[in-house]
Parts: C-alpha cells; sequence; structure tokens
C-alpha cells in the first residue's frame, strides 16, 4: 500500500479549475465514501480550501483519485491533468507537512490552513475512513506545525488572504475610519477580515450571513450589525466596501443587485474582495465602470510583498519538516514489528499458562510447594528457550555471524557472557 498525496493548487491551476473540484463542507463524508467505493482506497481524506483540493490516501493505485475526481465533478480528466500533482510516500509526508505549515500557502506561513486541516482530519475520522496509518501521518503534521510556528518567526506578522484583502482596501481608501464594509459569510475567514478591519478603525461592518445566528455571534464580537443574506439588496447601497466568503455553492451577489445599489449610492465607487471558491460575487460585476472586484489571485501581488518578510522563517521550518519526516519513517517502522511483538508475547503466555496449570494441579496433589515452584521456573525457562538456542546453534554450524551478534544485542548479552569460562 502506498501513501499518497493528490491533488491541485493556486501555482497548478486557475481559480476557474479550482472551483470546478471545489467541495463543500456538507458534501466531504459523502465524497470519501464514494471515492474508496469508487478507487479501492483504504484510508482516505479529503481537504478543499479556497486555494487548493487535495486528497490524501493509503491505496495502490493513487491515479485512479484523479479519474474519480473528474467523475464526481463532472469535468473531463484533460481539464485536470496538466494542473494536477501526486506524491506518493515520503514525498506524500513532506508535502503534507508543508500545506500543515503553511508553506505550500498562497501567504506563506498562514495559520488558517491547519485549523482547515484539521477539520479535514475530523471528518474522515468520523467517516470512519482515518486507521493507523493516516492517523499517525496527520498526528506527526500537526506535531511538526506546532513546532514550527513555537520555534521559528513565520506566524509573528498577522499575514493571511483576510490580512491581505484588509491590506488591499488600504491602497483604494485613504482612512478606513470612513468605510462602512459589508461581509459576507461567517467562517473563519469573515472573522479574521472583521479583526483586521477592527483593528484599522473601520467605521462600521456589516455582517451578512445564512444563518443569523452565526452572523450575529461574530457581530457582537466587533461591534457589527448582524443581517441574512437575503437583506443584502437592502444593506448592499450603504457598503463601501464588500468582501465575501462563504461556501456557497452558487454566486450571491449578482451584477443586477450591485447595478441597482450604485444607482442607489449615485456611483460612489465600490471595493469588492471575492475570497470563495466558488465565487460568491459573479465575474460580470467586475465590468461596472464603478466597481473594483478582486479575487484570491487577484491578492497575489499583495501576498507576495509579505512572502518576502517570511523567507528565512521557512527555510529553519523545511529543517523541522526534514525532521518531521524521519520520525514519522521511524514510527511506521516501529507499527512493522508490531505483529512480531505481539505473536512473541502471546507465544510466551502461553507457555506460562501450559506451565502454571500444570503447578497448580501439583500442587493440589499435595506436593511440596518448592519442588513445584522450581519445575514451574525451569519448564518456563527452558520452553522460552528451546527455539532461540535452536536456531542460534544453527546459525553457529552455518557460520551466520550476524545472526549471533543480533543475539547479543537483542538479549543484551555481554560478548564476556558467550566466552569460554
Amino acid at each position: 500500500m502506498t501513501i499518497f498525496a493528490l491533488g491541485i493548487n493556486h501555482r497548478t491551476a486557475s481559480l476557474d479549475i479550482r472551483e470546478k473540484v471545489a467541495f463543500a463542507p456538507e458534501q466531504t463524508a459523502e465524497a470519501i465514501q464514494h471515492l474508496c467505493d469508487y478507487a479501492g482506497i483504504e484510508e482516505v481524506a479529503i481537504l478543499s480550501t479556497c486555494n487548493r483540493t487535495e486528497i490524501y490516501g493509503i491505496g495502490n493505485e493513487p491515479e485512479q483519485a484523479l479519474g474519480w475526481m473528474a467523475d464526481y465533478h463532472r469535468i473531463t480528466l484533460p481539464e485536470l491533468h496538466p494542473c494536477h500533482y501526486l506524491y506518493r510516500d515520503t514525498d506524500a509526508v513532506r508535502h503534507i507537512m508543508k500545506v500543515a505549515c503553511g508553506l505550500d500557502s498562497m501567504v506563506l506561513g498562514e495559520p488558517q490552513i491547519l485549523g482547515q486541516l484539521k477539520s479535514c482530519y475530523a471528518v474522515a475520522r468520523e467517516a470512519g475512513k482515518v486507521s493507523t496509518q493516516l492517523n499517525l501521518l496527520f498526528q506527526q503534521a500537526f506535531a511538526i506545525a506546532k513546532r514550527v510556528r513555537t520555534e521559528t518567526a513565520i506566524g509573528q506578522n498577522p499575514v493571511s488572504v483576510a490580512y491581505a484583502a484588509v491590506s488591499l482596501s488600504q491602497q483604494i481608501f485613504s482612512d478606513l475610519r470612513d468605510v462602512r464594509a459589508l461581509l459576507i459569510g461567517a467562517g473563519e475567514t469573515v472573522e479574521l477580515v472583521a479583526r483586521h478591519l477592527r483593528e484599522k478603525g473601520v467605521k462600521e461592518i456589516m455582517v451578512a450571513n445564512r444563518t443569523l445566528s452565526r452572523a450575529q455571534d461574530l457581530a457582537l464580537q466587533f461591534g457589527a450589525q448582524a443581517i441574512l443574506l437575503s437583506e443584502i439588496p437592502d444593506f448592499l447601497p450603504r457598503a463601501d466596501m464588500v468582501i465575501s466568503s462563504t461556501a456557497s455553492q452558487l454566486p450571491i451577489l449578482g451584477k443586477g443587485a450591485v447595478e441597482s445599489a450604485l444607482k442607489q449610492r449615485k456611483h460612489k465607487p465600490m471595493f469588492m474582495v471575492d475570497i470563495a471558491v466558488p465565487r460568491d460575487i459573479e465575474p460580470e460585476v467586475a465590468k461596472l465602470q464603478d466597481v473594483y472586484l478582486y479575487t484570491v489571485d487577484d491578492l497575489q501581488a499583495v501576498i507576495e510583498e509579505n512572502i518576502r518578510s517570511r523567507q528565512s522563517a521557512a527555510s529553519k521550518a523545511e529543517q523541522i519538516i526534514e525532521e518531521g519526516v524521519n520520525a514519522w519513517q521511524n514510527q511506521l517502522r516501529g507499527l512493522d514489528v508490531v505483529e512480531t511483538i505481539r505473536a512473541f508475547r502471546s507465544s510466551a503466555e502461553q507457555v506460562r499458562d501450559q506451565e502454571l496449570d500444570k503447578a497448580i494441579a501439583l500442587l493440589r496433589t499435595g506436593q511440596a510447594p518448592e519442588q513445584v515452584l522450581k519445575t514451574l521456573a525451569r519448564n518456563i525457562t527452558n520452553k522460552l528457550m528451546h527455539v532461540p538456542t535452536t536456531r542460534l546453534k544453527q546459525a553457529g554450524e552455518a557460520g551466520r555471524t550476524e545472526q549471533l551478534s543480533l543475539a547479543h544485542d537483542l538479549f543484551g548479552l555481554d560478548k564476556s557472557d558467550s566466552e569460554p569460562k
């Protein structure tokens, strides 16, 4: 069985492709089961974010996962083939650790991806598709990510897609204290946007969400106003800035709604950032004269400037990841010997139980306890030593000195123990 990581990301695929293969949170558990049935994969987890869709699994033919992804999302394999990547074994482990540490993110070292990876792991476990190997890998990846955060400066500055969006807004508005912001969605990304905007002193924040209670929870943290998605047309004319990040499979804001809002604003410009994949704002909105619409791909320039401040920390993080890969290999090798240890222990316990039953029977016949104990100890010792000593004699007669050396190491013997007296 091979451990693998297969997927596409912001480096290999355009936004148009990425949004076609994105999984909504409510789809993931069903998709995991469907993939296992389709490709005969024993363990699997699916990570889907705005910048990547990746499949982590244990299986003999990981290439089948790409065909499954195409079938599941009803797109052609030729569309996916040029922009996918497939890592196996230690390369797959190294890649997953880089993802967990934020080294493969659009924003180098961004912290959100670790939470998303933990959610991906939790969903796969709940679906019953994480067993020994994937569990070991995820736990090691989480531990390495923690070390990178603790031992390097990669996460010291608040850099993320959310931060990049707010930074871009400062290039449009000279003073955010005069700006009203409408945030669509109530997930972690929107929460980060709200935090950054509040730190910059934005005048007003409105939070729109499908579930009002979730919007209210977020609004309470930042002194914002909570509304439903259905109320957006009423509040959109007040918004100078719109930043959207939901898991909706269909656009939330269309060209018509924005045109209507612009008329009420008397064509005062609007700044919009669509962080969602699939997109929340129809691409046609960008054609409107008084709208500045940016997507996650447009944030790249802002992000590249922030990346430069984290490069030195990244080299240290790479070293920590290599240590993590080595530790994972050691743990995996440890798993290989578990069955042998279990079989050896079971054999020894069987000898013990058999001889103990004999000893108890002898005691019941009235034999002297001291003699019964001596017999018990001798019989257990002889039976435990019989097979090893037979094998050692055979090794000595055949000149297999490496087995004799191994026996010294295995049983903790000094060389003097085997020398003639």
